[in-house]
């Protein structure tokens, strides 16, 4: 059973890798950046909420530093979106925002997997996934000097968390790991999907005038 858990959140991992660098690159581009700038930038959004992960629970070295699969993906993202930047840039806002919910739901969903591999409890589970899924968004707004997303839009954060949650909670009751899996990440892809189309937002406290 362990064994199946791992290669799981290593397929989980590995397109999540993929997804981010090529959306952390595209960020790049935006913010006019370089080749390094863009290969920094696809790296930091591919791997940094999984290396935030690893050292969290004691997985050291991280796996992503570990397997150069992990470093490949995430350079081969910020090489593709530098090459083929024209055709990345055409690509509508709601195909990206849909990658990007893929993305966040794969990251949320091997990050509580791998912590309950490591024997974290649930609770700790939910955070880590959570910290997965938004860290390397959150590593790459700080380098672009912007406010990171988790602290401003939609609900972001939240749909990683309800979906760690319900996929720990499924593994709970006894349903199969690729199961539980699959739907925790649909909550946290169709929570984020739907709060984006419906302008959810969590609760603000309104500024003085």
């Amino acid at each position: 059973m362990k064994d199946r858990s791992l290669t799981l959140l290593t397929v989980l991992d590995l397109a999540g890798t993929l997804l981010f660098a090529i959306e952390g690159a595209t960020t790049a581009i935006g913010g006019n950046l370089d080749l390094l700038g863009l290969m920094v930038l696809g790296f930091a959004t591919a791997l940094a909420g999984g290396i935030i992960r690893d050292l969290l629970i004691g997985a050291v070295p991280p796996s992503s530093l570990r397997d150069w699969r992990y470093s490949a993906l995430a350079l081969l993202g910020a090489v593709l979106a530098f090459f083929l930047h024209r055709s990345v840039q055409a690509i509508p806002n709601d195909i990206l925002t849909v990658l990007d919910a893929a993305g966040l739901a794969m990251f949320a969903i091997a990050g509580a997997e791998k912590a309950l591999v490591y024997k974290m409890h649930p609770l700790v589970a939910v955070l880590l996934g959570t910290v997965t899924g938004v860290g390397g968004g959150t590593v790459r707004d700080i380098l672009l000097a912007h406010v990171p997303i988790i602290l401003r839009a939609d609900v972001y954060a939240t749909a990683a968390l309800a979906g760690s949650a319900v996929m720990i909670v499924a593994r709970r009751l006894g349903v199969r790991p690729a199961v539980a899996a699959f739907l925790g990440g649909a909550v946290c892809f169709l929570l984020r999907m739907i709060s984006v189309w419906l302008h959810w937002n969590l609760p603000r406290v309104a500024a003085a005038p």
